[in-house]
Formats: structure tokens, C-alpha cells, sequence
């Protein structure tokens, strides 16, 4: 798989998640928040996008 992603986007993130008193480089409590907080609104999404089908049945 590759995935592409926008240097401005990329530069952001890597931004917003960098620790410099980390030994590998990023704040892994941010980081996993970040991806939590992401996958909870895409779970919201998904229930909002079934609700809808749901209801054209």
C-alpha cells in the first residue's frame, strides 16, 4: 500500500506530535489521542451513513 499524503498535511501533523524529549521523536499520549479522537468521528460517520440507509430500506 502506498499512501500519498500532502506535504503541508504531513508537515503539520509531524508538528503537532514531535517531542524533543522523547527518545523516538513524537509524543506517543498525543499521538494515540489524535488517533482515537479520529477514529471516534469516523465511527460517527459510519453510524450517521448506515442510519441513513437504514432508512431508505
Amino acid at each position: 500500500m502506498n499512501l500519498k499524503i500532502d506535504k503541508e498535511i504531513f508537515d503539520s501533523i509531524a508538528k503537532e506530535i514531535h517531542s524533543d524529549s522523547s527518545p523516538v521523536g513524537i509524543d506517543a499520549k498525543k499521538t494515540h489521542i489524535l488517533i482515537l479522537e479520529k477514529l471516534m468521528q469516523l465511527e460517527k460517520r459510519l453510524d450517521r451513513i448506515e442510519t441513513k440507509i437504514d432508512n431508505k430500506k
